[in-house]
């Protein structure tokens, strides 16, 4: 059984001796069914109602509860917490007296919200923590806060008028204790806040700070294409990028070299994981967050949308007790999901799972997970070594980069492991090459390799707008198709709408190609034969090209003819 003391509440209500082992079981397991919280499956199952969660808590912060259902907040009240603050980290102020403001907090048991709360609303106040019921917290939110809109032009045009901020960049030049406390000004940490606020809310992936000579450049990456925000004045280049390595703990004085972290950070009501990486340039340092939202993405293999036949034949690949399955794609197509969705399929209480990894992007609970780090000399040929003499069943292998990983990885399937891995080639049959390239031996090869699927993202069309429409022969003739071909099948593209910020697109989804590794292949493999040759083979034995999945994609509606010629 998992260790139920992951989630504060359940160990407070556990040390109460209020839910016996097998009711805990039974709240983890709804929870990791539904993603609903604790608080809220305790009282949907009657097993602990909110009144008395509420006094748990508030007795052990040492506070007392507040019924704050029909409260009216005054606006000298509300003042108190700007309204990107409070829809950021879920709270509200219910009384001030004095310079104390009472704030309530729809998750308060997280303490690093209590401090970057106490840094947002400023020294001069003193917070107090009250605890109230999370629902009607919420309802407050949206009632005072709801149309509010703190925007980040309005935070730009306060920061842009502030002149003794560029005074005081001047002046810090290089000195890393006038760089921390400009990071930790209030102003800079609300826009900071609200700049990633922002991007969880646009679903992005990554966001980009870019200091050039005259301007100083933030976008966001959504679905893959980046998007340009209001440019910030160019002097907060140095506090906004000293303020990201502060929260990711990083060396601030240091601007000469690349250095990368974590931050772990409330956003909304869930906690969000950024990968931090800095990079010194011409104009200063360039940082690019890559945003890893756990509630945005669902490693359920039944949700990649993978054709049923491929479905049915990588379910049966990764339940083999060994062989080498291997996912390939260009860099940014989802490759490590799809691996993820598969170790979360075989991550079954009786098998032992390993990941080496560069770097670990999302914590899989059961899952003995390995950063490679090339610095201190753990590379991926020492850690698969390693792995070896750990007894696991199966192994992931974040890529096969070289020679010597591909020989382990060979090594390690052999001898009775199932082995998941990346490649970067553009199509299925080409992995086989690839190895051949890397100096594998083809018998080796076709020994141990059991299945190989290609996949690219490609944008999917917005549900609110989407419009039918007639292509032009000449956008048919891009897919190899004639007017004959597509008989009545309707076309679709988004005209753009607010739902997808005017772009036409929402969301991505996978196209595929599988090639099934059988005695034929075996034999090409054997034989060296060039990729164009395993490749027409396996057409012929039914494999599905990415193409023909793509249009697959444009027939059901689900994406545009521009997305498949671009990835395919």
């Amino acid at each position: 059984m998992s260790d139920p003391i992951l989630d504060p509440l359940l160990a407070l209500i556990k040390e109460r001796g209020l839910l016996d082992d097998l009711q805990l079981e039974e709240v983890l397991q709804e929870q990791s069914r539904s993603g609903k919280n604790i608080s809220q499956i305790l009282s949907d199952f009657q097993l602990v109602d909110m009144d008395t969660q509420l006094q748990i808590i508030a007795e052990h912060l040492g506070t007392s509860v507040v019924n704050i259902a029909d409260m009216e907040l005054t606006p000298e009240i509300l003042r108190t917490v700007p309204a990107g603050t409070a829809r950021m980290y879920q709270c509200v102020p219910v009384a001030v007296y004095g310079t104390a403001v009472h704030v309530a907090l729809v998750n308060p048991l997280n303490p690093s919200i209590i401090d970057e709360l106490g840094f947002t609303v400023g020294k001069e106040k003193e917070l107090q923590l009250v605890v109230a019921d999370p629902n009607a917290i919420e309802k407050l939110i949206d009632k005072y806060y709801g149309e509010d809109t703190e925007d980040v032009s309005n935070i730009l045009a306060e920061l842009g008028a502030d002149k003794d901020m560029e005074e005081e960049v001047r002046e810090a030049g290089e000195d890393a204790g006038s760089l921390a406390d400009l990071a930790n000004e209030t102003p800079i940490i609300r826009f900071v806040n609200l700049v990633l606020f922002q991007a969880v809310q646009d679903r992005a992936s990554d966001v980009h700070f870019e200091p050039f000579e005259d301007e100083f450049k933030i976008r966001y990456r959504v679905d893959g294409a980046l998007y340009e925000m209001a440019p910030p004045p160019k002097h907060l280049a140095l506090p906004v990028i000293s303020r990201i390595k502060v929260m990711a703990n990083l060396n601030i004085s240091e601007r000469r070299v690349p250095q990368d972290g974590r931050i772990s950070m409330p956003i909304g009501n869930r906690q969000v994981d950024l990968r931090v990486s800095t990079l010194p340039t011409a104009f200063g340092e360039s940082v690019v967050l890559r945003i890893l939202d756990r509630n945005s993405v669902n490693l359920d293999l039944e949700n990649l949308g993978l054709p049923k036949e491929m479905m049915s034949y990588v379910d049966e690949a990764i339940q083999q007790p060994n062989g080498i399955f291997i996912v390939t794609g260009p860099t940014g197509s989802g490759k490590t999901t799809t691996l993820y969705s598969c170790l979360r399929k075989v991550n079954t209480p009786d098998s032992k799972l390993l990941t080496a990894e560069d770097p670990v992007e999302f914590d899989i609970e059961g899952i003995m997970q390995v950063a490679i780090n090339e610095a201190v000399g753990m590379t991926f040929g020492k850690a698969l070594r390693s792995f070896l003499r750990q007894d696991p069943d199966v192994i992931m292998l974040g890529e096969m980069r070289d020679l010597e990983t591909a020989q382990i990885a060979i090594q390690a399937s052999l001898t009775g492991h199932l082995v998941l891995s990346t490649l970067h080639t553009n199509d299925a049959p080409g992995a086989v090459t690839r190895l051949v390239d890397m100096g594998v031996e083809p018998f080796l090869i076709s020994s141990t390799l059991s299945a190989v699927l290609a996949q690219r993202l490609v944008r999917t069309v917005c549900k609110k707008c989407r419009t039918p429409f007639e292509p032009t022969e000449n956008q048919l003739s891009l897919l190899n198709l004639s007017p004959h071909d597509i008989g009545d099948k309707v076309f679709y593209y988004g005209r753009g709408c607010s739902t997808c910020n005017d772009t036409g697109y929402k969301g991505r989804k996978g196209i595929y190609e599988l090639l099934k590794v059988t005695d034929t292949i075996r034999n090409l493999i054997n034989e060296r034969a060039p990729t164009i040759v395993v490749r027409q083979k396996a057409m012929e034995m039914g494999m599905v090209s990415l193409r023909e999945d793509g249009l697959r994609g444009i027939f059901d509606g689900v994406t545009t003819i521009e997305e498949v010629v671009k990835y395919t």
